[in-house]
């Protein structure tokens, strides 16, 4: 593919992918940082690994002439990270994501292009608070969703994904468990795992600041607006306004991979997407043919990731910068946040 044709295809891969509620780059400067970065990749024998939340620009793959050389879910990026050969990992996507990159591939560098990008739901629980729970439930299995800091996946028997957390819970013989720190997805995960296997499930009163948006009214306003869409909702979606969604419309609540496949496997054209707004992104350029209602929710914390940042990242490697961007946890808690991670990458 030539130079031209290569900018062709991106620029056609971007305008695809437009939410509405994105800051658009003009032709010339998307073009330019995208021709700085993909050079400064192969400078320094990186890779680039992009979360679905990530905007549009950041979320085109290198076989479309974008810069991600891989796009995906908590799990996807886990399980992608591991497979890296290359010198340098650049994570695009928060922090307790480029926390597990590094967990599981010590031997690399990983750069995070902006150490504030965070996580309100990871900042709503410590290490302290997981040995206060088992001091308080003794015996009881923890699972630690994997939206969590190194230091309390630590303290946690395994961890989880929303695409595999169901299938973690129902492998434990133990009646309880303790799921933290997601309170509506543990209310979600309860319902489901009560009616399969009568388990109890002890939770923490964390919450994300993206997905408890989506209210019960919110959702049956935009039902009233498109009563021939379907609903597609995150488990990190107060618990109330899913069972609301799916008693009024066809639809789904589950992982960002099941939403996705969900989308693809429908026969349906319009759905109202109850997640982070650029998922909506991911799925136009996946499915132009169909229609989405995406409410401007973006996630503060993932947006302070830019190209911008990506491109100055990757300039600092060999240099004095370098140190500003490099995620780093000590060994002690490394070694162990590994093991609860290498058993949640046993389940699919």
């Amino acid at each position: 593919m030539t130079t031209e044709q290569s900018d062709t295809v991106l620029l056609d891969r971007y305008s695809s992918m437009q939410t509405g509620c994105a800051v658009e780059y003009t032709s010339q400067d998307l073009l330019g940082l995208v021709e700085e970065i993909r050079a400064l990749k192969k400078k320094h024998n990186a890779v680039v690994l992009s979360h679905y939340y990530m905007p549009a620009e950041l979320q085109i793959t290198s076989e479309h002439g974008g810069i991600a050389d891989f796009v995906g879910d908590s799990l996807g990026l886990s399980r992608a990270a591991m497979d890296v050969e290359s010198d340098y990992i650049i994570f695009c996507g928060v922090k307790f994501m480029a926390e597990t990159a590094f967990i599981l591939n010590p031997d690399k560098k990983v750069l995070l292009p902006n150490h504030d990008a965070g996580c309100s739901l990871a900042s709503s629980i410590t290490g302290a608070d997981v040995v206060a729970l088992k001091a308080q439930y003794p015996g009881v299995p923890v699972i630690a969703y994997v939206n969590t800091y190194a230091e309390t996946k630590a303290e946690c028997d395994i961890c989880c994904t929303s695409r595999n957390a169901l299938a973690i819970a129902e492998s434990f013989e133990s009646d309880t468990l303790i799921f933290l720190p997601d309170k509506f997805m543990g209310r979600n995960l309860q319902r489901v795992i009560t009616e399969k296997t009568g388990k109890k499930m002890i939770l923490w009163e964390g919450a994300c600041e993206v997905h408890e948006q989506f209210t019960p009214g919110r959702i049956a306003g935009m039902q009233a607006m498109n009563p021939n869409a379907a609903v597609l909702v995150h488990w990190e979606v107060p618990d109330d306004a899913v069972l609301q969604a799916l008693a009024n419309s066809p639809g789904i609540v589950g992982s960002t991979s099941d939403i996705i496949r969900y989308v693809g496997e429908s026969p349906m054209k319009e759905f109202i997407l109850g997640s982070e707004c650029d998922l909506g992104a991911t799925l136009q350029g996946l499915y132009p043919e169909k229609s989405f209602v995406t409410p401007c929710i973006q996630c503060p914390h993932m947006k302070r990731i830019t190209l911008e940042n990506t491109r100055d990242a990757l300039r600092s490697i060999g240099t004095s910068l370098e140190a500003k961007y490099v995620i780093d946890v000590p060994e002690d808690i490394r070694s162990r946040a590994l093991l609860p991670i290498e058993r949640m990458m046993e389940f699919n």
